[in-house]
């Protein structure tokens, strides 16, 4: 730099220096190359190594805050990235490798935070150069900031910012913003003209406008809110004054001075000499009185504790102004009286206050973070109060929040909630309307729904009780001992005892449910089998047999057990008496083959029976038990010889026609044989037909049935017998309280009969008449202890005492059960509280007005009159604050509760001796009522003005005055809405303590009330007792009660889809009648409104079966009378009979039995012939073996019954078929059906049910089978066939009790309404009813006046005894009535009405009902009043508001006098101020219709408003449309183009620049109408359009047509006329020709012809 610097400094030097200078800068250059090549080798042996350091560790350390080490790697790299070794490095350079830093901590959260600052202005974005808009539509981007800073909360000092991100991520500090568009001033439209300033000469009249919305974002300023223009009216007949009296402003009040003080107590003291002597003169018991009343005056006035008020005066100046503005001599203001210059006035104090107190305590005096903070208070108290002030006194009370902590402090006491034991459950609540069950609800089982109460109790009663103890013993041991002895809180153990219920409003927690879901386990019903076949006659007891007695039983078992053991269940064992019983007995279960006697081939013969064993239950047993029974013989029988007859085997017995024998009934059985082949010659015939068949008697024994009958087990009784018993804890898993016994009673019943002796029943089958019993536990009452006494009103009251009550109550919260110790009877308790104290209201009273102070003598002695003391001053008065009693009070107390504080001062007048001098008026008399009587008050003269004839003049001084009193005529009017409609209230029953769903009484008859105003003849609201009205309309209304879905009683079941194995049934309701109004709804139905339950069925397959008779004879077809043998046929019957125990009994329909399966009732046969062998009837088939997969087989035989002649033999005895699937072999496999649907108890609504599914066992054909088939195969069943399931259960919606009535929303007013609520107790549940939308109602509340003070308009600016200068103004406050709106302006009534009401007007304490204003001096230029503030106007973009907040502006415009004194004037005034209700406004152009050339533009707001700025001044409309250069030929004018045009009649001639030359006459064209009967066509003059036509016969019309176009042509047009008119003309001569060959009407035919050029030109005037 130095060189550069240097060589430009060459040239300047002298000539002779410059070769030398040169030299030397050649050598500075190379001693500074060399040094530059050595320190660049350096460099780079540096710079290609340079120190990299990683981030900084977190900062440790032993403590928490500063003194923590943090680290962080340092090494040496090669500007490649490698790392080498740290002495390539430059040591001084290393970076540290540790630093110090602050360890945070957990808890420093609660002392450290980040402090947001405001955003401050935005700014443009720098980087955006691009050009703006012409148009600003939105605004422009910019960029705000804010400081963010890490402080300590306590101090506020700055710390590091590591150690609030700890916490909390730093908040951003920049964001993007919106410089909008700048808003221009926008002000209103200019009011009307005022008068002219003067009545006569040369005068100003003005206009001002206000403005409308203020400058923003860099907008224009407002223009000028004042336009003023000289105005003359007639000349003045006297000359104008040019001086006017001003009247300057008050002076501060002064203290008169010390001198005058000085004289005025000099002769104070000789007037007190003088009084002085007066006491002399008076006796010492009037001084004495004189003296004490003195002290407790002076007592009694305090006047120098709280104020001290110092009457001054105060001075203005009166001087004579030009009308230029300069002051003149008050000479020049011709005029006898001057105003007073003089007055006095009060010495201003300001309020004096003491310092504040200590803070009192907290007002919690425990330790608890979540419930709200307790606060504390301090004080001070006014020393002096202000007096002649604007300033009110300070806040005399402060109070903040605070938390008591430190080791004593205890946990404050916490509240929760408490609830009751649940009540019993109930299902009839969930039960719907039509349910038949709804009057028999003892049964009812399955779902149902409890209740329970909830109350508030103090939650940690037990630890602060402890805390408490445990601080007392603190307190008594000795100091000496150690803390460590307490008991460790932890260790603590509460006694769990039911806590005392406290106020519901403590408890803050969520509310515990209060009901709930439950379920009633519904009784199983005891399902038994059928009754088994009658057994045998067997002994009662076979290992005791005694006598010849015995019994045939039959039994039958229990399928589902019953819930309460089997003794539900009906008696399982019948018994009938019998003869020659026993116990075991041979039972014959085959015979042998038939072996002829002698050991011949044929004849007869016999057949031993096969035997076995068994006893009285059919079971085989050792058949030496058999020994003592008869052993069958064996039976007779007869093998056929050849040619015999051959009978068949006997068929089987049929089954016994009756169960039992008497009388009239017998048991039969019978048994039949047929014939298979015929007796040939020689050989034994066949038997008769009634040797075919046998009958026996069956089921001989009588029918006298017995069978042991039981009674309900009794109740469990106590019983000593079993006290060992009663050691256990347990009884079938359940706890125990002791074991008692039960009995019950049994009997011996006769079938049909009833009770008869035990001996006729079997004895050893008896049922137990005593069983053990568990004896549930005592549950006794338990209640809460009683809640504290409610509180009494502690703070005393005001007026009359009315007597309070205090009451506790307890809960209930376990019920008595099993002979507990009952409940208490008395659960509320109620007293009287004692008498609260009469509360002391206070009051303000007022001493005697001191004496009149005037203005001190130097001040008013240079005064015209001032020799007199007479004339206005001021007078003080002491105040005190008293109780009502009379007794004193503090002043603050009076301050809290007197209401304002009474004026201290007043204006008098010490009467000049000219003044007269009256008392105040009387109040004005009271109306009889009578409408048009007078009222009046009174006044009376006093002193020596009594004597003055001017006083005396009542026109001038009157001493009555009258007034009318008012016609008192009152009108009733509705007002608001009806209310909802209400039900009476105490019409809800409770039933047993829960409201059964749907019969609350929330439907019915009802009321709605409407509120009723009363107003006066003048239109003013007054209490609606004048009306006779108690303030409402009332009309009845209907609550329409809920209808829940009505379905029909379920149909019976259908039989079972199939008749064996398992199917449905199905059961279903129909749809009697859709819910309304908030009814249950109806279940899901069908497309015929049909529900159903489907359940699985199960057929027995052997319940209907098919029985046959033995066949028939074999009838041979074709005969043989010799033989009788041969092929024939034979038949059968077969019946469809119902299955039984006992075998088949009686015949059903065919359709019972499977068709499939029914056997052959004909068939073809072979009757053999004498010598033919003869075979018996086929066997049974075999079984076929499994798989059936073809391999196997299965076969049949017979037997041989008669052997052949010689020469035949017997046909094969067995036959075999191949085992063919589905043929003649099945396989059989489970299946199982799908799960029923819910199915609940009979008695039960919902809750919990079953789920049933049926086990099929099914052919391989997919035939249904019975299950033995596969439970003969052990096929494995693993299937569960019942599985638990639930059913919602319709829980109605549960609501609570309406609330009592809210506190009316308005004091008073016409829209006040009471508002009361009810909550969801319970959402309802599945199909119950919803719950109702109405869940509030109100009611108007009966219509009140409003009443409050409102000020009178300020009265005109009043400068006495002078033209201009400083005045006063006055207003008056008046108490109006309104309706509570803010619409309403009110309207005054009588002050009595706002008696009790504070005067606050406003917000505002202090009435201002006087002030100084200012009325300006001819010429004078001055401010306007200021404007009414402007509507809340918000910055918005296309109707959005951008954030900036609303404003308001008021202006006041400057208004000239004089012109020549315009240089005086003061600026005009703007002033705004934030607001919140803001709009948004758009401002749009607006334009009036053309007028000529030019019309009307102006700005609009969108709220109609007109107004000057706002709208874009390069979107205005144009204004004006004159052509340039104007349109001077004759008939031409401006068109909207802006282009000259002429008029109608002339047609454009254009010159060949495009102006119009000339305006040419084209002719008219007349065409006539149909009145007129010439029909000539005429050329007439050129007419103006504009102009009223002259003709005036009416008989035709006339069009203007322009051929000519503006450049001379022809218009198109006029080619089209021509091809038109040709196009007619053939047409005319068509018609011509046509009217000659039919001849018609001439006038109509000519009509015909003219009617299209008529309607071709009709009302074409532009053409």
């Amino acid at each position: 730099m130095r060189l550069r610097e240097g060589s430009t400094a060459f040239p300047r030097g002298p000539g002779l220096s410059a070769p030398p200078a040169r030299c030397m800068g050649v050598l500075v250059v190379l001693l500074l190359g060399s040094w530059g090549t050595r320190a660049q080798s350096e460099f780079q042996t540096s710079s290609v190594y340079l120190w990299k350091t990683g981030p900084w560790g977190r900062c440790m350390g032993d403590e928490c805050g500063p003194g923590g080490i943090q680290t962080r790697a340092v090494w040496c790299a090669h500007v490649e990235g490698w790392t080498t070794l740290p002495t390539n490095c430059k040591q001084p350079e290393r970076p540290d490798n540790q630093q110090s830093c602050f360890r945070v901590c957990d808890w420093h959260k609660e002392l450290y935070d980040w402090q947001i600052g405001m955003w401050d202005q935005c700014r443009p974005v720098l980087s955006r150069s691009h050009e703006k808009p012409q148009e600003c539509l939105r605004g422009e981007d910019g960029i705000q900031t804010r400081d963010i800073t890490c402080i300590q909360k306590s101090n506020g000092v700055p710390a590091e910012d590591v150690i609030c991100e700890y916490f909390e991520p730093k908040p951003r500090q920049e964001q993007a913003c919106l410089i909008p568009c700048r808003q221009d001033c926008i002000v209103s439209e200019f009011a009307p003209w005022t008068e002219c300033s003067k009545t006569c000469g040369s005068g100003l009249q003005h206009r001002t406008r206000h403005v409308v919305a203020p400058p923003q974002f860099g907008g224009s300023a407002c223009p000028n809110l004042t336009e003023f223009q000289v105005c003359q009216s007639s000349p003045c007949a006297a000359e104008e004054s040019l001086y006017s009296l001003n009247v300057g402003p008050w002076s501060m009040c002064s203290v008169p001075h010390s001198r005058q003080i000085r004289q005025a107590r000099k002769r104070g003291k000789s007037k007190d000499k003088e009084k002085d002597r007066e006491k002399a003169v008076r006796d010492p018991e009037a001084r004495e009185l004189i003296k004490k009343k003195r002290n407790r005056n002076r007592q009694n006035r305090q006047d120098n504790k709280y104020w001290d008020i110092q009457i001054g005066y105060q001075t203005r100046q009166v001087t004579c102004t030009h009308r230029n503005g300069k002051t003149a001599a008050l000479s020049f203001c011709k005029q006898d009286k001057l105003p007073i210059t003089f007055q006095s006035c009060v010495i201003t104090k300001e309020c004096q206050v003491s310092e504040w107190s200590e803070w009192t305590p907290c007002s919690k005096t425990c330790f608890d973070m979540t419930t709200p903070k307790g606060n504390r208070t301090r004080s001070r108290t006014i020393k002096q109060l202000p007096i002649g002030s604007e300033s009110e006194c300070p806040q005399l009370e402060e109070t903040e929040q605070c938390i008591t902590q430190g080791d004593g402090v205890a946990p404050c006491i916490t509240y929760g909630w408490r609830t009751t034991e649940w009540t019993e459950c109930r299902v009839d609540p969930l039960l719907n309307q039509q349910d038949k069950r709804r009057g028999n609800q003892t049964a009812l089982c399955g779902g149902g729904i409890q209740t329970r109460e909830m109350y508030c109790v103090q939650a940690n009663e037990n630890l602060l009780s402890y805390l408490n103890t445990l601080k007392e013993k603190e307190e008594s041991q000795s100091q000496s001992k150690s803390k460590a002895s307490a008991a460790p809180l932890l260790s603590i153990t509460f006694e769990i005892t039911a806590s005392r219920p406290v106020d519901r409003r403590l408890c803050t927690g969520p509310l515990p449910s209060t009901s709930q879901l439950c379920h009633i386990p519904c009784p199983t019903e005891c399902e038994t089998s059928a009754w088994s076949a009658w057994g045998p006659c067997t002994y009662e007891n076979c290992d005791d047999p005694q006598a010849k007695k015995g019994f045939k039983l039959r039994k039958r078992r229990i399928t589902n057990e019953p819930t309460g053991g089997t003794g539900n269940c009906p008696h399982l064992l019948e018994a009938i008496p019998c003869e020659e019983p026993s116990c075991y007995d041979w039972r014959i279960v085959g015979l042998e083959e038939c072996v002829p006697d002698n050991e011949k081939p044929c004849g007869p013969g016999t057949q031993v029976p096969i035997v076995i064993c068994v006893n009285s239950d059919g079971e085989e047993v050792d058949r030496q038990l058999c020994r003592d029974a008869i052993y069958p013989i064996p039976v007779v029988c007869e093998a056929p010889c050849p040619k015999d007859c051959v009978l068949s085997m006997w068929s089987v017995w049929s089954s016994c026609s009756h169960t039992c024998s008497g009388k009239t009934t017998e048991g039969k059985q019978m048994r039949a044989r047929s014939i298979l082949a015929y007796a040939g010659e020689g050989g034994v015939q066949c038997p008769n037909s009634s040797a075919l068949q046998e009958t026996r008697s069956c089921n001989e024994h009588s029918c006298t049935v017995y069978h042991w009958q039981t009674g309900p087990w009794g109740q469990c009784i106590e019983d000593a017998s079993v006290s060992a018993f009663n050691s256990s804890a347990s009884w079938n898993g359940e706890a125990t309280c002791s074991v008692g016994m039960q009995t019950r009673k049994v009997i011996c019943v006769r079938v049909n009969v009833g009770q008869v002796g035990p001996k006729k029943c079997p004895e050893n089958l008896r049922p137990e008449t005593v069983r053990p019993c568990l004896l549930p536990c005592r549950r006794d009452c338990i209640v809460t202890p009683f809640s504290d006494w409610t509180l009494c009103p502690s703070s005393c009251q005001e007026g009359a005492v009315i007597v309070k009550k205090q009451s506790r109550h307890r809960v209930i919260i376990q019920l008595p059960a099993n002979g507990g110790r009952e409940c208490p009877d008395t659960l509320f308790e109620e007293k009287e509280c004692e008498a609260s104290p009469i509360c002391y209201s206070y009051r303000w009273k007022t001493h005697k007005w001191r004496r009149c102070q005037l203005v001190p003598w130097y001040v008013r002695q240079d005064s015209p009159g001032a020799h007199e003391t007479c004339g206005p001053g001021l007078q003080a008065r002491a105040i005190t604050c008293r109780r009502q009693d009379g007794g004193q009070a503090d002043i603050s107390e009076c301050l809290k509760y007197a209401g304002p504080l009474p004026s201290l001062t007043q204006t008098c007048q010490i009467p000049c001796q000219d003044d007269c001098q009256f008392t105040n008026w009387s109040k004005f008399s009271s109306c009889n009522g009578d409408c048009g009587g007078v009222r009046t008050r009174k006044r009376t003269l006093i002193g020596k003005s009594k004597k003055k004839d001017k006083c005396r003049n009542s026109q001038l001084y009157p001493l009555i005055e009258n007034q009318f009193c008012p016609c008192d005529k009152y009108s009733a009017q509705p007002v608001g809405n009806w209310s909802d409609c209400i039900l009476p209230e105490g019409k809800v029953e409770v039933l047993l303590g829960m409201k059964v769903q749907g019969d609350i009484k929330e439907c019915g008859q009802g009321y709605r009330y409407q509120a009723m105003a009363c107003y006066d003849q003048n239109s003013r609201l007054v209490e609606t007792s004048r009306c006779n009205s108690h303030g409402y309309i009332e009309e009845a209304c209907i609550i329409p009660c809920p209808s829940d879905c009505k379905l029909s009683e379920w149909s019976n079941w259908s039989r079972c889809s199939k008749s064996c194995g398992s199917g449905v049934k199905v059961r279903s309701k129909w749809l009697r009648e859709k819910p309304y109004n908030g009814g249950r709804p109806c279940p899901k139905l069908d497309h015929v409104n049909q529900v159903y339950e489907v359940v699985p069925c199960h057929s027995d397959c052997s319940q209907y079966i098919w029985v046959t008779e033995p066949w028939s004879v074999c009838k041979v077809t074709n005969v043989d009378l010799k033989e009788n043998c041969g092929e024939g046929v034979q038949t059968r019957k077969v019946r469809c009979m119902l299955n039984t125990v006992d075998g088949p009994s009686d015949t059903v329909e065919d359709y019972l039995c499977d068709p499939e399966e029914m056997p052959l009732g004909a068939r073809k046969c072979t009757l053999p012939c004498p010598e033919d062998c003869v075979m018996s009837e086929w066997g049974s088939w075999s079984r076929c073996s499994l798989p059936c997969n073809g391999s196997s087989v299965r076969e049949r035989s017979s037997e041989s019954l008669r052997q052949p002649m010689e020469g035949k033999s017997c046909p094969a005895a067995t036959e075999t078929e191949v085992c063919t699937l589905n043929k003649n072999c099945y396989h059989y496999d489970y299946n199982v059906t799908d799960w029923s649907t819910c199915q609940l108890s009979e008695k039960a609504v919902c809750g919990n049910g079953i789920k049933t599914r049926m086990l099929d066992c099914v052919r391989s054909d997919g035939k249904s089978v019975d299950l033995k088939y596969c439970e003969e195969l052990g096929l494995e069943k693993t299937w569960q066939m019942n599985i638990s399931c639930v059913v919602e259960c319709p829980v109605n919606c549960q609501l609570s009790d309406w609330s009592s009535w809210s506190d009316c929303s308005q004091a008073c007013g016409l829209t006040g309404k009471m508002i009361r609520r009810r909550t969801i107790n319970q959402s309802f549940q599945g199909d119950g009813r919803p719950c109702p939308s109405q869940m509030e109602q109100f009611k108007p509340c009966p219509v009140k006046p409003c009443y409050r003070w409102q000020y009178g308009q300020w009265s005109a600016c009043k400068v006495e005894v002078a033209q201009c200068g400083e005045g006063t103004r006055v207003r008056n406050i008046s108490c109006v009535v309104f309706d509570g709106s803010t619409e309403d302006v009110g309207k005054i009534v009588d002050e009595e009405f706002c008696g009790e009401i504070e005067p606050i007007i406003d917000g505002n304490k202090k009435m201002v009902l006087e002030e100084t204003c200012t009325v300006p001096c001819p010429g004078d230029c001055y401010l306007k009043e200021w404007s009414e503030w402007s509507l809340c106007q918000l910055t918005c973009v296309n109707g959005e508001d951008l954030g900036f907040g609303g404003i308001q502006v008021r202006s006041r415009a400057v208004i000239i006098q004089d012109l020549e004194n315009q240089h005086l004037c003061p600026e005009q005034a703007l002033e705004t101020r934030p607001c919140s209700d803001g709009h948004c406004y758009e401002y749009k152009w607006m334009a009036s219709p053309w007028k000529g050339s030019s019309r009307t533009v102006w700005c609009q707001r969108s709220d109609g408003l007109n107004v000057t700025g706002g709208c874009l001044v390069m979107r205005q409309p144009d204004a004006d449309r004159s052509c340039n250069p104007p349109c001077s030929q004759p008939h031409a004018y401006c068109s909207e183009t802006r282009t000259c045009s002429c008029e109608d009649g002339y047609t454009e001639v254009m010159s060949s620049d495009g102006t119009l030359e000339q305006c040419t006459l084209i002719p008219v064209v007349v065409i006539p109408t149909m009145e007129d009967k010439k029909g000539d066509v005429k050329t007439s003059r050129a007419v103006n359009p504009t102009q009223p036509s002259t003709n005036q016969s009416g008989r035709g019309r006339t069009w203007f047509l322009q051929p000519f176009g503006p450049d001379g042509r022809l218009k198109t047009w006029v080619y089209g006329v021509a091809a038109g008119a040709f196009v007619l003309l053939i047409f005319i001569v068509s018609m011509i020709y046509l009217a000659c060959k039919k001849p018609k009407k001439p006038q109509r035919r000519q009509n015909n012809r003219l009617k299209p050029l008529t309607l071709a030109y009709d009302g074409d005037a532009d053409m």
